[in-house]
């Protein structure tokens, strides 16, 4: 092996083991566990309107789609939904009409919580969209749930049992930031036996205890879960309480669920608890002092106001984070970011081999068959055997 390749591949050994640590999810890690990306995802979600909501639901979201880009996705929708929401609600009638079909601000919430309820569901009991070879779609039910949770298990027991070794005196505990709704980072540190801190107090049925302002704690736990885009299983209760709630528990009173980070700057939950507070710690993490890591896997470099979060930080003089992209291929965002002055602290792992910044990939694939080290699998693969061996 080249020796500049086999030295690259050491220091990004000697990186996934760093004391200061993060790790940022995307939907990508969750795809093979039976929950779909975004696209499927909002393709269930009109089947689920037209199944279950009432008549007017999909002629609505149907026409809030049509205004959008053609790459938009339920997200998006959503938060265009909470534009019009709050466009109604400072007109005089208190409504706004959609082609046709006029629904009042109360109408537009019991709408928005249709959506979510049916996102929510999707990503509780799975759904495999029907695959190009013909291999017909899979639709999890509350009687028969298709999430699988093993590639999570071994990624945390990759990364705690081995990645940490040695490492017992580190500073804080290992950062798990996640666009997902899913659970499925928290239920496999609990099965694997790994203590978390999550910013609720409680048991099964917990509280939002940390408010946006507060010290992250340093209880010695393991591992900090920071869900950027709020979960499956949080919900608004009375007196601006956020609670976290076991499926299908009638109490305590639910509100409505805190689920999908507005990505719209005029909807008021972008600047409230619980999503300020989140995004606060991702802020701190990576503006943290001395040397510091930021592993990406399964995420897909399309949400803008993470991207310009991680740029604002690295372009710091005295930052010294350095950022391991574990993705298919280069992109626009990451291009941009191994070009600038601070690019030689950019890793990309990538199938054509290991980026570090401007350079040439190092170890490209043999025989023509592309790396995929990248992937969460992969990655777990890594943390277990050492990039080098990902590569013989």
């Amino acid at each position: 092996m080249d020796p500049n390749a086999k030295d690259s591949l050491a220091q990004l050994d000697n990186l996934l083991a760093a004391s200061s640590q993060s790790w940022l999810f995307g939907a990508g890690i969750s795809l093979d566990a039976g929950i779909p990306l975004m696209w499927p995802l909002t393709n269930r979600v009109f089947v689920r309107a037209k199944e279950d909501g009432e008549t007017s639901d999909i002629k609505v979201i149907e026409y809030i789609q049509s205004q959008l880009s053609e790459n938009s996705h339920i997200e998006h929708i959503l938060s265009q939904l909470s534009d019009h929401r709050a466009i109604a609600g400072r007109s005089k009638n208190k409504s706004i009409t959609f082609d046709g079909i006029t629904l009042s601000v109360d109408e537009l919430d019991e709408l928005h919580q249709r959506l979510l309820t049916w996102i929510a569901e999707t990503i509780r009991w799975g759904y495999k969209p029907q695959k190009n070879d013909g291999t017909p779609e899979e639709i999890g039910t509350l009687q028969n749930r298709i999430v699988k949770i093993d590639d999570h298990l071994e990624f945390v027991s990759a990364l705690f049992n081995r990645s940490q070794a040695g490492v017992a005196e580190r500073r804080r505990a290992v950062r798990l930031f996640t666009t997902n709704y899913d659970t499925l980072l928290e239920d496999a540190l609990a099965l694997g036996g790994f203590s978390y801190w999550d910013g609720f107090s409680g048991g099964a049925v917990a509280y939002r205890s940390h408010r946006y302002g507060d010290e992250e704690p340093n209880l010695r736990e393991r591992a900090h879960v920071i869900k950027l885009h709020g979960s499956i299983d949080w919900h608004w209760g009375e007196d601006d309480q956020v609670w976290r709630v076991r499926d299908g528990d009638l109490y305590p009173k639910k509100l409505s669920r805190v689920l999908i980070y507005p990505q719209s700057t005029k909807y008021f939950a972008t600047q409230q608890d619980p999503f300020a507070a989140q995004f606060d710690l991702f802020r701190r993490a990576l503006g943290a002092p001395g040397e510091n890591v930021l592993a990406i896997c399964g995420y897909s470099f399309g949400d803008e106001h993470i991207n310009q979060e991680i740029e604002l930080a690295l372009q710091r003089p005295k930052n010294k984070t350095t950022i391991l992209a574990f993705a298919a291929n280069l992109n626009p965002t990451i291009e941009r970011w191994r070009s600038r002055s601070w690019g030689k602290r950019v890793y990309i792992i990538s199938k054509d081999g290991l980026y570090v910044g401007p350079s040439a990939p190092h170890a490209p694939p043999t025989n023509g068959v592309e790396r995929d080290w990248w992937k969460f699998a992969g990655v777990t693969k890594m943390l277990n055997s050492g990039a080098e061996a990902c590569v013989l």
